[in-house]
């Protein structure tokens, strides 16, 4: 327990911080409080004078300020001028707006050091002593000046001095003196734009008073211009909105009706070669009007002047005085018009009628705006009729046009009916004879011709877009000929129409399917990203072929030998396609049935025994390595290399081993090559860092071989990794696969390649320590395309993450392709290849290491 006395030290130490608190507080919300109340000055009173006050009431309220000014720099005469002031003893005795009176002062300094100054009566005399300012007026015991800034810039100073001594500044009341001078020019320059604004306000109200008689005419002039525009724009709808000549009348007396007296109107239209007036169209309480001979009427006035007319009762009795307008002994006087209006309808080629408007009883008198109306819509009526009349004698004549051409075209139906009957006939037998000639009769599948002719415009295209690849799969049926001794010839033409329906549900709508001859038959496939897309179509007629035929109760085995050619730039013509399709097909057949073959150039290489058995022995080929790195994450470089050994072979030229191994004679030969790649690989891995991924056949893990195996490698300790293929492991011998289990456990490096190809089984990776899995290509790209391959990969993964295995990804060196993968969990990839040239003949071995940047393997 603490002894009192550090209790009360306690509670002392907490009152005195709550105490100081309490006035920091408290001056926040004094400073807060007057800026709210400057603020709200600024956005009211309506002119400067009146802003100076408001703000020293406020300062008043919380410091000693009955002794106030505030002093604003010229911006014409730079001079420093007193916009307001008060004080207890001098009063008004310095007289507003004196020049150069503050200049030398104490005001002065504070403007020419921009800084605030707070001084007491004696600091005053002891600085104006030294000669920093003059003491002008009288002297203040306590004295504060802050300048004021706007946009960084000075331009005047704010004082507050008082003159008793008891009346001091405190630090918080000359803060709050310099943040208000912070905020007054703002305050300042808000009520002169107010006040500029309010005389601009009174000087335009009265420049638009001046102005409001000329704008009253001026709208009523642009009022009658819209009043034209208006009427010209329903003036122009009438040619294209109404076919009718009747509603193109009624329309126009409306668009009159819309700028005078309109209730009696009629529309006249003069014929010169007969002389003749008629009148289409007319609305009048008294007057009836017929067509009737040229006269001396009203209408006749206006046609021969081709001007409007006003008549009014006066003209009226001049014109019949005069003899300018003639009447007829049976008119009656009383039923006349009191104001008569006409305005002639004017073309192009001359006056075609005219348009009146006339009233009875004085009910209304036209004057000489309704004249300049009537004469302004006229013109452009008269446009408008005459198109119309003009379609309407077209219109006709085209009717009469139409029912002549009906009558002709009811006669040449009945000749085209027989034609058309005739036409169609020959059509579907130029049809059948065209399906004839490019199709096989028994199976419907297009024959040799059509299936060349397509083949050739495929291969144009990929000359044209060599990313546009294709397939030619060459087929030949396996024990066709079984078949049909057996069966009879009618079995074996069924066979054959049930093979052809097979192979079409095994490839795409656009691929092409045809019938060579006999039990041959070929398949186009286009569109191709990669070799594999053709295998696989392969694979599934493979498939469907070991289903056995039946037919009456007897069954018969038969089968599909494929040959394979890949599309190339060297192909000039489809005939070199077809030849190594046909030789790809041959070697499948002759390897045993059954099965598929791409078209390799040794295939066709010369026929020469001599030959063959000068390229026999492939262990005197000239050989290098090629060294892919693994990269990991952010493309860092991993201490792992795939390893591959090249030879050089006159025909196919830069060759892979595995090639060749594929196309040599004897199996004693393989296992002397393999040995001896096997031993430079070893002397590579010796010289190079990290770890070297190579690839070995089965046939080392024989138990006949496996003893040179196991000596090979105790000659030479190398970081080397021994790679298998996974599609012959899956058809390795159960000893094979002990041999392989007893080279983990001796400390061998093996690893697993091209896994996931045809079909991903993870019994192998569970079953043998593998220290490395390398996905294939196909595997890697089908993960990208297909939810199921995703699931696959995520259990590989998992088994090789429980077994310690690293998984490498071989695929397309894009960024996307690695990025996706990636986010699949996988970490290694195929990098950038290295060549290591190592050339043996005759017993004589260097090594050459050297660089290529050469493309990723796929």
């Amino acid at each position: 327990m603490p002894e009192p006395r550090q209790q009360e030290q306690g509670l002392a130490r907490r009152n005195a911080r709550l105490e100081s608190l309490l006035k920091k507080y408290k001056r926040k919300s004094q400073l807060q409080y007057a800026l709210i109340q400057l603020s709200e000055q600024a956005s009211t009173v309506a002119e400067l004078t009146l802003l100076y006050p408001a703000i020293h009431n406020i300062l008043s309220q919380y410091l000693p300020s009955e002794s106030f000014y505030v002093v604003l720099q010229n911006r014409y005469t730079q001079a420093l001028e007193l916009s307001y002031f008060v004080d207890e003893k001098d009063g008004i005795s310095v007289p507003l707006h004196e020049s150069h009176h503050f200049n030398q002062g104490v005001t002065g300094y504070v403007f020419k050091t921009g800084k605030t100054v707070y001084l007491t009566k004696q600091q005053m005399l002891d600085q104006a002593a030294a000669g920093d300012f003059t003491i002008m007026g009288s002297q203040a015991e306590h004295w504060v000046g802050v300048p004021i800034y706007r946009d960084g810039t000075i331009i005047g100073v704010m004082v507050s001095q008082s003159y008793q001594e008891s009346q001091s500044y405190s630090e918080h009341q000359v803060e709050l003196l310099e943040v208000m001078s912070l905020y007054l020019a703002t305050a300042i320059e808000r009520v002169k734009k107010r006040e500029l604004l309010e005389s601009e306000v009174k000087i335009r109200t009265r420049a638009l008073m001046q102005s409001n008689e000329a704008l009253n005419k001026e709208i009523e002039s642009r009022k009658r211009a819209l009043e034209r525009q208006q009427i010209l724009f329903k003036i122009s709808e009438l040619a294209t909105q109404f076919s009718d000549i009747d509603d193109v009348y009624q329309q126009v007396h409306d668009i009159i009706r819309s700028i005078t007296f309109a209730d009696n109107l009629y529309i006249a239209l003069y014929d010169k070669e007969n002389n003749w007036l008629t009148f289409p169209y007319s609305v009048d309480e008294q007057t009836s009007y017929h067509p009737r001979p040229f006269a001396n009427g009203y209408s006749e006035l206006v046609l021969r002047t081709e001007q409007s007319q006003l008549i009014d009762s006066d003209r009226a009795k001049e014109l019949v005085a005069n003899g300018t307008v003639k009447r007829p002994k049976s008119y009656d006087r009383r039923l006349a018009a009191t104001s008569w209006l006409g305005a002639p309808l004017k073309t192009a080629t001359g006056v075609m009628g005219l348009i009146a408007c006339q009233a009875y009883h004085h009910k209304y008198e036209f004057d000489y705006e309704d004249v300049e109306l009537i004469s302004f819509v006229s013109n452009q009526i008269a446009q408008v009729l005459q198109t119309h009349l003009a379609n309407q004698a077209l219109k006709t004549s085209h009717q009469q046009l139409e029912h002549r051409v009906a009558e002709k075209t009811k006669e040449l139906q009945q000749t085209n009916l027989h034609l058309q009957m005739q036409i169609e006939e020959r059509k579907k037998i130029e049809q059948q004879l065209y399906h004839d000639a490019h199709h096989d009769s028994l199976t419907g599948l297009p024959n040799r011709s059509l299936f060349l002719t397509q083949l050739e415009k495929t291969l144009k295209k990929h000359h044209r877009y060599p990313e546009n690849n294709f397939a030619v799969l060459f087929i030949d049926l396996d024990k066709f000929k079984d078949i049909n001794d057996e069966l009879g010839h009618q079995a074996g033409d069924q066979f054959l129409v049930w093979v052809a329906q097979s192979f079409e549900e095994c490839i795409r709508e656009h691929d092409l399917l045809a019938r060579l001859a006999g039990d041959e038959f070929v398949v186009l496939l286009d569109h191709l990203t990669d070799r594999q897309q053709a295998e696989d179509v392969a694979k599934r007629i493979i498939k469907v072929m070991q289903q056995p035929f039946c037919l009456k109760g007897v069954c018969m085995q038969s089968g599909a030998s494929i040959g394979i050619t890949y599309s190339s730039k060297s192909y000039r013509n489809t005939d070199e396609i077809i030849r190594d399709a046909d030789a790809a097909m041959y070697y499948a057949k002759n390897a045993g049935r059954g099965r598929y073959e791409f078209y390799h150039p040794l295939l066709t290489a010369g026929n020469s025994s001599h030959k063959q058995q000068e390229h026999h022995h492939l262990d005197k080929l000239p050989t290098h390595f090629r060294a892919t790195q693994i990269v990991a994450w952010e493309d860092k470089v991993a201490a792992i290399s795939f390893l591959e050994a090249f030879g050089e072979h006159p025909v196919l030229g830069s060759t892979n081993f595995d090639i060749l191994k594929k196309f040599a004679a004897e199996k004693a030969q393989h296992l002397e090559v393999e040995l001896h790649l096997l031993k430079l690989a070893q002397q590579l891995g010796a010289q190079q860092q990290g770890e070297m991924l190579f690839g070995c056949s089965t046939m080392l893990l024989e138990s006949s071989h496996f003893s040179a195996l196991q000596q090979q490698l105790k000659q030479q300790e190398s970081s080397l990794c021994l790679l298998f293929e996974e599609n012959e492991l899956r058809f390795a011998s159960s000893q094979q696969i002990q041999n392989l289990k007893l080279l983990a456990a001796e400390g061998i490096s093996i690893g697993l390649n091209n896994f996931g190809k045809d079909r991903c089984d993870l019994t192998l990776i569970s079953q043998v320590d593998f220290d490395f899995v390398l996905l294939s290509s196909t595997f890697s790209k089908r993960v990208l395309q297909q939810s199921s391959y995703e699931v696959q990969l995520q259990g590989i993964l998992a088994v090789t993450k429980v077994k310690g295995i690293k998984v490498i990804a071989r695929g397309p060196a894009i960024l996307n392709f690695r990025s996706l993968l990636e986010k699949h969990g996988l970490s290694l990839f195929f990098g950038k290849q290295q060549m290591l040239g190592h050339n043996y003949q005759n017993g004589l071995s260097s090594y050459i290491p050297s660089l290529d940047s050469g493309s990723l393997p796929s």
